[in-house]
């Protein structure tokens, strides 16, 4: 049993070691690479749980919208599905044909009759119905991926920064062997391995940042497509319902 973890202890004991005979330059290395960590961490976190309530809202909306063939009713009951892309989309293109139809996007209980009887738009003004929902897809995506820089960032800049603390750790390592006229090892050992410190520790901060950042990029793509997917719907609909080709534009 000893012998399982003796080698965990002395990784441990390594690390510490190192750390204790990095120079000045290599402490202030290891304490932005931990700030880099801690902003890391808090960007995966932040943005996983972001991601999974925006898919279990954008799943309520979807189960709400598609329950009735009426595209405006979720906008005309009031409904809010905070978090959702989808639903801020929908959101948008109703508020823009509801203006272009009724000259208003005040809703109340007149609203659902004054549409029934309300003339259809021409394509010209869907157009604009259409780029609001685009304008909001846009600004979806970039809520969506706000903060990302910090990840990579981390993911680039780290074991750079390490690579830093590790060059001029040796640097001052092999100053000080010079200055003192003692080229052993044992003298050399102690700076090389406090220098060597740095690049652990970027590479620590690094390997993580890049799982998180490849794991939320690519689960942060798939909601924006089905949002764009969503617009592409909205407007098929709209257009089905709403617009009358014979007027021009």
């Amino acid at each position: 049993m000893v012998n399982i973890f003796l080698p965990k202890f002395l990784a441990a004991d390594g690390l510490y070691f190192a750390f204790q005979e990095s120079t000045v330059a290599g402490h202030a290395v290891v304490a932005a690479l931990f700030l880099a960590s801690i902003f890391s961490w808090s960007v995966i976190i932040t943005k996983f749980r972001m991601i999974r309530f925006a898919r279990k809202q954008t799943e309520r909306f979807f189960a709400v919208f598609r329950r009735n063939r009426q595209p405006l009713h979720v906008y005309e009951a009031g409904l809010i599905f905070e978090g959702s892309p989808a639903y801020d989309v929908y959101r948008a293109g109703c508020a823009e044909l509801a203006l272009q139809m009724l000259g208003s996007q005040e809703v109340d209980e007149t609203f659902a009759a004054r549409i029934e009887v309300a003339d259809k738009i021409s394509p010209a003004q869907m157009r604009a119905v259409t780029v609001a929902m685009e304008r909001a897809v846009g600004e979806a995506g970039l809520r969506m991926e706000s903060q990302m820089i910090i990840l990579a960032t981390a993911v680039s800049g780290s074991p750079f920064l390490g690579l830093l603390g590790t060059v001029w750790g040796v640097m001052d390592a092999f100053a000080g062997i010079a200055i003192a006229g003692t080229p052993n090892l044992a003298a050399m050992a102690p700076g090389v391995a406090g220098a060597l410190v740095t690049t652990v520790i970027g590479l620590l901060v690094a390997i993580p940042a890049m799982f998180g950042y490849n794991f939320l990029i690519t689960s942060l793509r798939s909601l924006i497509v089905q949002t764009d997917n969503y617009a592409a719907e909205l407007s098929s609909e709209f257009e089905h319902r709403y617009v009358n080709f014979g007027r021009g534009g």
